[in-house]
């Protein structure tokens, strides 16, 4: 069951997470559970395979301030990084960043 001791061993800062959820655990529980049911990781997938470089700095932006927000720091890390080479629109091999990502998204489903 998701509740904030499980979401630190996963490695969130659950402290700074619920800081910007004005101090309401509950609250950002529900973000959380939120991010869960995001299919935009999928989308980025898609979108790095078909090369279309522009749609998957969008969709990785949004994910880095999503992650980044709740403190989600083992979601964070890769997706922050793909975000900074997309920006640049880098034509590069995803593959290792992408795959850390959804493991850690995995993990995080299966809390």
């Amino acid at each position: 069951m998701l509740n904030i001791d499980v979401l630190k061993e996963f490695g969130a800062n659950t402290d700074e997470g619920i800081s910007r959820c004005m101090g309401k655990e509950d609250f950002y529980l529900m973000l959380v559970g939120k991010v869960i049911n995001d299919k935009r990781l999928t989308a980025l997938e898609s979108q790095l395979k078909e090369k279309d470089l522009t749609a998957a700095f969008e969709t990785a932006h949004a994910l880095k301030g999503m992650y980044a927000n709740l403190s989600l720091d083992p979601l964070t890390r890769p997706v922050s990084e793909m975000t900074e080479l997309l920006r640049s629109r880098t034509d590069t091999d995803y593959t290792a960043l992408l795959e850390e990502a959804k493991s850690q998204f995995e993990k995080l489903c299966s809390l």
